[in-house]
């Protein structure tokens, strides 16, 4: 495929790095130098140009601008009614991306995360699977949702993993005062935490980890007591 990228961040560069090696002929926004200058000088298939350049050469455009300014960003460029729109962006809905980059086709929002620079990462999308999947269902685990309603829901409970890796890092720090190797003592962690949780669903996980008086138990219990669980639901009825 022809893909543009207009707002090459550090999402919008990651999602790059993971399909740069697919035979893509790619052109990456200017206006973040130091990910687009990254980008090029690792692949002889990413090229570096202006906005309407990008769009341009384009035929499928990935949109990775902060939504205050993506109107005036977008509002500047040409598009065509034969280009395909994936936007990156978490504050506006399809429609009205759409409205901001007609005569092309807002086809579907998806949410990246670091990890989909090497693959094996959850995507989760609204619009298109079709071209979703084509473009980065080969690596990475592609999660449609059927409403803008559900997509907000997902948002928010995504955010979930900023708070797992705080705990995580809390965790390491804590033991990383009791141990002779603290790097290896997080890397331990971090492998723990994402093996079991890959490995079955959270329910009977918790509840293999239940046994009475034992270390799981006996700190979960001491979180749950302190709020744990009310916390982290009126944040995210905050969020949506």
């Amino acid at each position: 495929m022809r893909i543009g990228v207009i707002g090459c961040g550090t999402i919008s560069s990651a999602a790059v790095q993971g399909i740069a090696g697919d035979g893509h002929e790619i052109t990456v926004s200017d206006r973040s130098a130091h990910h687009s200058a990254r980008l090029s000088g690792m692949f002889d298939t990413v090229q570096v140009a202006d906005n309407q350049t990008v769009v341009d050469k384009s035929d499928v455009i990935f949109l990775g601008l902060m939504a205050e300014v993506a109107p005036d960003a977008l509002g500047a460029l040409r598009f065509r009614a034969d280009q395909k729109v994936i936007t990156f962006m978490a504050g506006l809905t399809l429609d009205e991306v759409e409205a901001l980059v007609r005569p092309a086709r807002a086809v579907a929002i998806m949410m990246p995360f670091p990890g989909i620079a090497e693959g094996g990462t959850p995507i989760m999308m609204y619009g298109d699977i079709a071209v979703v999947t084509e473009i980065f269902g080969a690596r990475n685990s592609i999660f449609p949702v059927e409403t803008a309603e559900e997509m907000a829901a997902y948002l928010c409970a995504q955010a979930v993993l900023s708070p797992v890796a705080r705990m995580v890092s809390d965790s390491a720090e804590w033991l990383g005062e009791r141990v002779s190797d603290k790097a290896q003592g997080e890397a331990f962690l971090r492998e723990l935490v994402a093996s079991n949780l890959s490995g079955q669903a959270c329910a009977p996980l918790i509840e293999a980890l239940n046994t009475p008086g034992g270390y799981n138990q006996r700190l979960r219990l001491h979180m749950e007591a302190q709020g744990m669980e009310r916390a982290l639901k009126s944040g995210l009825d905050d969020l949506l």
